[in-house]
């Protein structure tokens, strides 16, 4: 296990490098000036001239990707175009809100899908499996800015239940939860739909496992032999694929931060893409590449350390 970590520790960093990189590269791709669109069109080339000096876009890009790559190695993001702060304290600011929210989404799918899973396994091919995959496939195939308009136009607008835009403050837990729930909500919706289907596979493949014929001839009560032999075991995939949806849902939170006006790593990297503000966007994207790709590896390691089988496997391998 020890020279498994270790090499999946190096493969990472090394991902990790891949993409500070390419998304330094990717960003000069970019169209816009962003030394004209901070002075505006009136602003005389001298003055360009002087803020692209400033800002260091004057030199190679080859120069650029290094200063960049080895500074966000040592903590150093840049400093933000617009306010000379440092880009650090920016995403140190909107970070939390961004987890706050998928962790709470991640949290209401997990409660939601896998009890939904569970009930449609055990009823299968019935009318209630039939529409308990019909509304996880509709929850499948649903964008997360369709589920945050859809969310937002009725429980907002038409019955005025909970605030359209904002996130409230720390300091009052209550109107914070309420800012809360229709944004974690529309990022629910795709993951309860793909956890229910994830665990009704699970449980129906693992209820045909010799085990649970043997359970079952040991006289044990069915109830028993489902959720204490059953549900255990078709219950591991579903730990990884929570570990890597917590990731992914970092970067969904762009289109839903968006679309509430939350503060946040989607929000600062939008107004980055809009400014041409190289530093912020660099940061903001690389933060979230780096919580995705810290996910797939926790993803993988509880995933070993749950299924006794892999290590069984590695051992005979060896």
């Amino acid at each position: 296990m020890a020279g498994y970590l270790l090499k999946r520790l190096t493969m990472t960093l090394v991902v990790v490098v891949v993409v500070m990189v390419f998304l330094s590269v990717l960003v000069h791709l970019v169209p816009g000036e962003p030394a004209s669109i901070i002075l505006g069109p009136r602003a005389s080339e001298s003055l360009i001239a002087i803020v692209r000096e400033e800002m260091k876009l004057d030199e190679p890009i080859h120069v650029q990707v290094w200063d960049f790559v080895t500074g966000a190695l040592q903590g150093d993001l840049g400093r933000d175009f617009l306010s000379r702060a440092p880009v650090s304290e920016l995403i140190l600011d909107a970070l939390p809100h961004t987890i706050v929210l998928a962790v709470v989404a991640m949290a209401v799918a997990t409660l939601v899908g896998i009890p939904l899973g569970v009930y449609a396994a055990t009823r299968p091919n019935t009318i209630i499996d039939r529409v308990t995959a019909v509304i996880s496939v509709s929850f499948i195939t649903m964008p997360y800015y369709i589920a945050g308009l859809f969310l937002l136009l009725l429980f907002s607008l038409h019955w005025n239940l909970f605030p359209a835009v904002g996130a409230g403050s720390f300091s009052d837990p209550v109107d914070y939860l309420r800012h809360l729930v229709l944004p974690a909500a529309a990022l629910a919706l795709t993951w309860i739909g793909y956890i229910a289907r994830l665990v009704r596979t699970s449980m129906l493949e693992v209820m045909g496992a010799n085990y649970i014929r043997t359970a079952r001839a040991f006289g044990l009560r069915e109830r028993v032999v489902f959720y204490k032999y059953a549900l255990k075991n078709a219950i591991i995939p579903t730990v990884a694929v929570v570990s890597v949806g917590l990731g992914e849902l970092m970067g969904g939170a762009v289109f839903v931060e968006v679309i509430f006006t939350r503060p946040g790593l989607g929000s600062l990297a939008v107004e980055a893409i809009v400014a041409r503000n190289f530093p912020v966007l660099q940061g903001t994207v690389l933060v979230i590449a780096l919580v995705y790709v810290f996910a797939n590896l926790v993803a993988d390691l509880s995933y070993r350390l749950l299924d006794p089988r892999i290590r069984v496997e590695e051992v005979a391998a060896a």
